[in-house]
């Protein structure tokens, strides 16, 4: 599809597919869509949260939601959930508190510096006469610093402490933020998020994006994307999340882009990812942030003592990668949806991005899985999979 007939598409009406399935490409007055994050409601509603703009990293980049109520085939609008004219407002984070309240968490940078983002989290009220309709209070920083970032959903710890994956930007005097320091960490807040710590994992160099699943009892795997776009990582706790394992390799490929996971109800783990990674291509850009075109004379930070970010591995096909073994092996995968995945560009509007990247998945009591992702950088693509989607017919041994 050219941009053009994406944007046509993008009326959030959701259809029913020759193969069972359902999806729909959901509403934004955006041109650049991305980063997508579901998240259910008691009464079976599903809010969609991503963020949009014209393109990563500018000031023009804000929070959007619609909302899916149950029995509907028509997502709602597009409403804008956060406005910062001074700063890039990325990666949506939905969080059912304890006492009811829905909170929204999310990155809020300057330009492509990562490394000076805070976290933000406001409030988001669902409107008693029109529940596809949202709003956000004003909300305010959280007291952690600079340069962490957040992709994956909190948890609640057994002593009510609250659980907020983070992966910290390190910055380095006198250069760009590329990556190369990047780790793993967790916000950990025991007064319902007015304070904040951080706590870092140790030996967590280039592990981003920690997702964590829990296995029952006290017993916890998180999952990591790389930034050597090698392989998803995998870390565990023995003690309902106080202390970490060292994270290792999984052998599930990772392409340096956004993963998710999951326990399903029948006590397997579920990865959705694009399962690709620098082995296996040679496409390669400079750097996330390469076509801001903001004057910057400082150097791309230093690896030394780091690793070296692997940047512009195609970002597809989007499969749903399953483990019978609390998630150190992943021999089967379900496809999504493939095609060339080329990210060579973040640009939404030419037509060269044909990224479908940054999934997200929840599964219904019924066994429906939800799926949210990137389509081209130009829109947010939902699919839902019947009961039964991991049928053996349907998987991939790998």
């Amino acid at each position: 599809m050219t941009p053009e007939e994406i944007a046509r598409a993008m009326t959030g009406a959701v259809r029913s597919t020759s193969d069972g399935r359902s999806e729909a490409l959901l509403h934004s007055p955006m041109i650049q869509n991305h980063a997508s994050f579901l998240h259910r409601l008691e009464d079976g509603t599903l809010i969609c949260a991503w963020f949009g703009g014209t393109l990563e990293g500018k000031s023009d980049i804000s929070i959007f939601a619609s909302v899916l109520t149950p029995g509907s085939s028509q997502w709602g609008p597009a409403q804008r959930l956060s406005d910062d004219p001074a700063h890039s407002e990325q990666n949506p984070v939905l969080f059912a508190a304890p006492d009811g309240r829905l909170w929204l968490f999310h990155t809020s940078q300057p330009s492509g510096n990562q490394d000076e983002c805070r976290i933000r989290m406001a409030q988001v009220i669902r409107d008693v006469q029109d529940p596809t309709a949202l709003s956000s209070l004003e909300g305010r920083y959280l007291d952690l610093p600079r340069g962490c970032f957040v992709r994956a959903p909190l948890t609640v710890r057994d002593d009510g402490a609250w659980l907020l994956p983070i992966f910290r930007c390190l910055q380095r005097p006198g250069q760009k933020w590329n990556g190369s320091h990047d780790y793993a960490a967790l916000g950990i807040s025991e007064d319902a998020g007015e304070t904040w710590r951080l706590e870092e994992l140790d030996s967590s160099t280039g592990c981003v994006h920690m997702s964590p699943v829990s296995l029952g009892g006290q017993q916890t795997a998180a999952f990591f994307r790389r930034r050597q776009a090698d392989q998803v990582y995998r870390t565990e706790s023995q003690d309902g999340g106080r202390s970490w394992s060292t994270p290792e390799a999984t052998g599930l490929p990772n392409n340096n882009s956004s993963i998710a996971a999951i326990r399903l109800a029948d006590g397997r783990v579920a990865i959705i990812c694009n399962p690709v990674n620098a082995a296996q291509s040679s496409d390669r850009r400079a750097s996330l942030y390469d076509e801001l075109g903001e004057e910057d004379a400082r150097p791309d930070a230093d690896p030394s003592g780091g690793c070296v970010p692997v940047w512009g591995v195609p970002r597809a096909p989007v499969a749903v990668c399953l483990s019978a073994d609390g998630g150190r092996t992943f021999p089967e995968r379900v496809v999504v949806e493939d095609g060339p995945g080329t990210c060579l560009s973040n640009d939404s509007t030419d037509g060269r991005n044909l990224e479908m990247s940054y999934p997200w998945l929840l599964e219904d009591p019924d066994g429906r899985l939800h799926i949210a992702y990137t389509y081209h950088r130009r829109a947010i693509k939902y699919v839902c999979l019947a009961p039964g989607w991991a049928a053996p017919a349907e998987r991939t041994e790998q």
